[in-house]
């Protein structure tokens, strides 16, 4: 009973999108989009040609599948994290999390972005990676722009208060790629992100100055 209602919940045609999703993936990762082929997704998959065809077209049509897969969860999580609750710190240490725990999640997608947007050409068909950038950053200055307009944050230049959370985002994620054995994770990007609010908080200021603003 428990398998056949298993097989009624999933119906057997999503069953098989999901596998070629995955197993394309973890191949274009690997080994890059434009060495992994057609016949080695579909031995992965377990299916035949003529099915990636249907469901997918071509390579190039699981590509853009799954790249905009991962932009939409991207936007989902960003949506739902600027209209949090709370001071500007919280929300923005509240976003920077969610975003960085989408990055682990999708490790093998953002990867596969930034060997695409900074190697060598690889034949994929265009996708606007800036876009993705553009959101996290306009939505990062919101966030900056209320904290000061509430007087949670100095004035000063909101564009470069937003660089510098960007920036230790960068740096958390470079480190998930290239040494995840140090291990900063959520906690590193915390203790990062609340130096910067250090410098750009009011209450920091007050205190610098013996309490006047």
């Amino acid at each position: 009973m428990v398998g056949r209602k298993a097989k009624r919940d999933i119906p057997p045609e999503r069953d098989v999108r999901e596998r070629l999703i995955v197993v394309a993936t973890e191949l274009f990762a690997r080994k890059g989009y434009a060495t992994a082929t057609t016949r080695e997704i579909v031995a992965a998959a377990g299916v035949t040609k003529p099915v990636l065809y249907y469901y997918f077209r071509s390579k190039e049509g699981i590509y853009l599948e799954l790249m905009q897969r991962a932009f939409k969860r991207f936007e989902d999580v960003v949506e739902a994290s600027i209209t949090e609750s709370g001071g500007a710190e919280e929300r923005l240490l509240h976003l920077c999390d969610q975003v960085f725990s989408l990055i682990v999640e999708k490790i093998d997608v953002v990867r596969l972005m930034y060997s695409i947007y900074y190697g060598p050409p690889q034949g994929a068909p265009f996708f606007d990676f800036d876009a993705v950038h553009l959101k996290l950053f306009e939505s990062i200055l919101q966030i900056v722009n209320e904290g000061i307009r509430k007087k949670e944050f100095r004035r000063g230049n909101a564009d470069d208060m937003t660089w510098a959370i960007l920036g230790a985002m960068h740096i958390i994620m470079e480190n998930e790629f290239c040494h995840p054995e140090l291990e900063l994770g959520h906690g590193g990007l915390e203790r990062i992100l609340n130096l910067i609010f250090r410098g750009i908080s009011i209450q920091t200021a007050r205190r610098g100055k013996g309490g006047k603003r």
